[in-house]
């Protein structure tokens, strides 16, 4: 923990009688700084009302997702120091929904006393692929074998690993930053900057495992999840929980999870995406310090959603049940291939009147191609049923212009 000494904190919180040493959480002059203004941050700030939390925005678009529904909004970048810094200084406590922001300028700000969850130096961490694939070999966390490569020229050295990944340290987000080098021949599509190659695996399934971990070291780790790919744009199509994996594989995908989140001693969510191989490994390929794409479902399929969790975690509060009240999926709303502009929605009546589907749109008004425009939940308790209802509602509604 990184608060300074309680006497101090109770003089910048006074709060009487409020059971959590130097924090306001259940009142609304306590401002939680979000930075991000996205759509992860417009669903957080909609788990903060029933703590009586308000919510102050950054970001550098004026019409992001958040800008209508934040207690206050800012705009101005996540990657300049001097507004990340003041921006900061304006809260009683700074969280992310991107981890694309200023780490120097965290740093400064929890050096002089404001809670910052998830902490600068996991941010730091994962912010760049290769420090974090690196922390994942150093403590003995399965991963997929890689090298580091500084440049094209590099890869060319190691023409021996292919296939493999490459993957750039750095910038790479919603499936950017990643080319797929099969043979020698394709190193002249490789990333001219610092990355890593990541050696091919060739796997059953891919997996998600969301953990949280309080401001008191307690855990919580919600039921894996199955992750299915877009086939062309290696974003997540749609996910099915509990994931169908055998209860061993999951059980091993869990107890990783929360070696991970323990090693980093973080404060707040994590999200780890895995690989479960044909012949039974699990390997870790990323983590994210945050809410992610692969927990919305919990929303309205687990007893306390991964936004409830995050907000409790970094609050020093009490974690909630993370067990399943009914299978479920989750459909993401991706831009209609070969649309551009001012965003219209198709379809929207038909996908209402599916049992069990609920919508949520995020609010921002252009689209582009495969761009996150929303996401639907399904809850069936018949898997197959489910399945059926996830091709039913990705026929059903279009982000078009």
């Amino acid at each position: 923990m990184h608060y300074p000494n309680p006497g101090d904190m109770m003089r910048r919180f006074p709060v009487k009688g409020f059971p959590f040493k130097g924090m306001k959480a259940f009142y609304q002059d306590f401002r939680l700084g979000i930075v991000g203004g996205g759509q992860l941050g417009r669903m957080l700030i909609q788990a903060c009302p029933n703590y009586d939390v308000s919510t102050v925005v950054l970001d550098p678009s004026g019409v992001a997702p958040c800008h209508e529904l934040a207690s206050e909004f800012h705009q101005g970048s996540l990657t300049d120091y001097d507004t990340v810094y003041r921006f900061g200084k304006t809260v009683d406590m700074l969280t992310i929904e991107i981890e694309n922001v200023n780490v120097a300028a965290l740093y400064q700000l929890e050096k002089e006393g404001l809670p910052v969850y998830p902490q600068p130096r996991v941010i730091e961490i994962i912010q760049d692929k290769r420090v974090q694939k690196q922390f994942y070999r150093d403590n003995n966390i399965p991963t997929p074998d890689f090298v580091l490569v500084e440049n094209r020229a590099d890869i060319l050295q190691h023409a021996a690993f292919l296939p493999a990944f490459n993957k750039l340290g750095k910038g790479g987000y919603d499936g950017g930053g990643v080319q797929a080098l099969k043979s020698p021949e394709d190193i002249d599509k490789a990333f001219d900057a610092p990355g890593l190659l990541e050696k091919y695996i060739d796997f059953d399934r891919e997996i998600s495992v969301l953990a949280a971990r309080n401001s008191k070291g307690e855990v919580a780790v919600f039921p894996a999840v199955e992750c299915i790919f877009h086939p062309k744009h290696n974003l997540v199509d749609y996910l099915l929980s509990p994931s169908s994996a055998s209860e061993e594989i999951q059980a091993k995908a869990e107890a990783i999870a929360r070696r991970v989140l323990e090693k980093l001693e973080i404060t707040g969510l994590l999200a780890v995406e895995m690989f479960i191989t044909r012949s039974g490994e699990v390997l870790v390929n990323e983590s994210a310090p945050r809410p992610h794409n692969s927990g919305h479902q919990t929303i309205n399929a687990n007893y306390t959603s991964q936004y409830e969790q995050h907000l409790r975690a970094i609050l020093g509060l009490p974690l909630g049940s993370t067990a399943i009240k009914c299978p479920s999926a989750m459909v993401n709303v991706l831009g209609a291939e070969g649309c551009s502009g001012e965003v219209r929605y198709e379809g929207l009546e038909e996908l209402l009147k599916i049992a069990g589907a609920n919508l949520f749109l995020y609010g921002k008004k252009q689209t582009r191609p495969f761009r996150k425009m929303g996401h639907v939940t399904i809850l069936d308790e018949d898997r197959e049923k489910l399945i059926a209802k996830v091709e039913q509602v990705k026929k059903t509604i279009r982000a078009v212009v």
